[in-house]
């Protein structure tokens, strides 16, 4: 008895039909059929009912049935235990990045983790911070670098990469310019250039806003730092962006910290804690990546384009 026997008896079993099953195990009817005359052979018993138009189990077949599962099962779970040991880790990796974001460490962190594991692909896609924390939730993605307000998602485990404060960043000539302090309520009366709803930083300065009855005017919505800045440079509005976007636009944006927003915008990798060795990998190369500068800004990870 061999396990391929017993893959094709479940195969014919869960399909009903020998031509599907074959299809399902890649070889030909005929090599299925053969197969499976040799195991009931082998058995002493007929497995299947050949005699409908859909193959059905005979009662020896309902009989081996889960227990041939269970020895698939088994066999799968010998080979993964001797891969993780042995460092052999296969299977996708589904990575999530929010729109716009460049940081380095993850991108070092996925070339390591491929070198050294090329029989895992990787899949890496971007989107709206909520939507990717969403997509962690459900298991849609496997890890995911999202922006966020004061605290990660719940439910999700998380590395914090960046913690900031908001800034207003302002170009040469403008009103808040040379302002010593300035708070939500100097921001509103001007025009804004911020994020779009769904990115960690949009989140902090709405909920700001909300908490102090504060009804800014969003003249114009950027997903990348760069867009935001680029906008505000040109006189059509104040940006909105966090400590270090702002500083790699130094040359051209005067920023202030704004006084009344003490809520921090994250930026942070979550993931689902489950038992998955290929993420577990992904993890150690994207801690070690990220290194001491986790939680706190990264020279290497300017955020400039992050959300």
């Amino acid at each position: 008895m061999e396990l391929r026997q017993l893959e094709y008896f479940v195969a014919v079993a869960e399909e009903r039909n020998f031509t599907r099953a074959a299809e399902r195990v890649h070889i030909s009817q005929s090599g299925v059929s053969a197969q499976i005359r040799q195991l009931e052979r082998e058995l002493g018993a007929e497995l299947f009912d050949r005699s409908a138009r859909a193959v059905t189990l005979t009662p020896a077949g309902k009989a081996a049935l889960e227990h041939a599962r269970d020895a698939l099962a088994a066999a799968g779970a010998v080979g993964r235990a001797v891969d993780e040991v042995s460092g052999l880790i296969r299977g996708r990796i589904t990575a999530g990045m929010v729109i716009g974001c460049t940081v380095t460490p993850l991108f070092e962190a996925l070339a390591a983790f491929h070198a050294a594991h090329p029989g895992v692909e990787i899949s890496l896609l971007e989107d709206a911070s909520d939507r990717l924390a969403e997509g962690v939730r459900t298991g849609a993605v496997d890890l995911a670098l999202i922006g966020a307000a004061a605290r990660t998602p719940d439910g999700l485990d998380a590395l914090t990469v960046v913690s900031e404060r908001l800034v207003a960043a302002v170009p040469p000539g403008h009103a808040l310019e040379k302002r010593r302090r300035v708070t939500l309520r100097d921001l509103a009366a001007y025009p804004v250039v911020c994020m779009p709803p769904g990115s960690g930083l949009r989140a902090v300065f709405d909920q700001a806003c909300a908490a102090q009855g504060v009804a800014p005017s969003i003249a114009l919505q950027a997903s990348a730092a760069d867009a935001v800045a680029g906008l505000a440079a040109r006189g059509l509005g104040v940006a909105v962006l966090s400590e270090s976007m702002a500083e790699s636009h130094r040359d051209r944006l005067t920023a202030h910290v704004i006084a009344d927003v003490r809520t921090p915008a994250l930026l942070a990798l979550v993931w689902r804690p489950a038992r998955n060795p290929a993420l577990s990998a992904l993890l150690t190369h994207c801690r070690r990546a990220f290194g001491k500068n986790a939680a706190g800004p990264a020279p290497e990870n300017r955020p400039g384009t992050r959300g």
